[in-house]
């Protein structure tokens, strides 16, 4: 099966869709990066692996792949590539092997519950070379979590399980922590969770300047303004244009997404851009338009 590329406006990403002995993947773009304000010319990145048959079923849309980006990108950190794999050990070690290597941190969601599909705490282990323990800690919180829901069952106690030196990552909704391994961070499926998780890591990594985006609409076809992007990016070094195409109310529309990690070069940007359409008699719409009529 041929690969499908697709547009993802949330993020200036190459989707790839792949046949499904393979894993599902994307890519953040080179140029989308910024550099550590700490350490010149050092770009910080992240990966995210996505563990659950339910999301490769399409029984359960996925929701924390935006989270995850938005929270890094506030972190100064680039979501720099995301892989989607099955509840399979091989897979889960082989994901992890290769992601983490070429990457400063690593995220996976999913996979660290109480059931026997719930194996990512095992193969994460066996990916580092490390042995599994219930960390005291864990099973200290889980505990105290549900003396008033029953006690600590055999499979509640998988959730305090942890490859042997981990950290934990508190979780403020269910007790259950997530995980921290060095540069690796394991975290719930459930995206509320997540988002807890995530909330407690804010400012404990390392990273570069937050990436900056503005967003400007305009009811034209994106052939027609081909060159005032590609000319418009190019004047502008530190920035990237992303468009994002739509058809709504009988017409075609795009929203035009600039983003650079300096302010004032990303504001000469967006005139820039929006000058331009004006010139070609296309009103630009500051903070663009609504891609559905729902």
């Amino acid at each position: 099966m041929a690969a499908v590329q697709y547009a993802c406006d949330a993020l200036d990403v190459a989707i790839v869709a792949l046949p499904l002995c393979a894993s599902p993947w994307f890519v953040l773009l080179p140029e989308a990066m910024s550099e550590s304000p700490t350490h010149p010319g050092r770009i910080f990145t992240a990966a995210l692996i996505v563990i659950g048959d339910e999301i490769l079923s399409g029984r359960t849309h996925d929701k924390n792949i935006a989270q995850v980006a938005s929270w890094l990108g506030i972190q100064g950190i680039r979501l720099a590539e995301v892989r989607v794999v099955a509840d399979d050990t091989a897979a889960i070690v082989e994901a992890v092997n290769a992601l983490r290597a070429r990457n400063d941190y690593l995220f996976t969601t999913g996979g660290i519950g109480p059931t026997h599909d719930d194996i990512t705490v095992d193969a994460i282990a066996e990916a580092l070379g490390v042995g599994v323990v219930v960390h005291p800690e864990a099973r200290a919180i889980l505990e105290r979590y549900y003396e008033p829901r029953g006690g600590v069952t055999q499979a509640r106690l998988r959730m305090a399980r942890v490859p042997d030196g981990a950290d934990l990552i508190p979780n403020r909704y269910t007790g259950a922590p997530g995980i921290r391994y060095d540069n690796i961070f394991l975290m719930a499926g459930v995206p509320q969770i997540t988002a807890g998780m995530l909330d407690a890591l804010s400012d404990t990594l390392e990273g570069g300047k937050p990436l900056l985006t503005e967003t400007i609409g305009c009811w034209v076809q994106e052939s027609e303004v081909a060159d005032l992007l590609r000319e418009t990016e190019a004047a502008h070094e530190t920035c990237q244009i992303g468009s994002y195409p739509f058809w709504r109310e009988g017409k075609s529309g795009a929203n035009f997404v600039i983003r650079s990690t300096d302010a004032s070069n990303l504001a000469d940007c967006v005139r820039e851009l929006m000058r331009g359409l004006e010139q070609m008699d296309r009103a630009p719409f500051p903070g663009g338009l609504e891609a559905d009529s729902n």
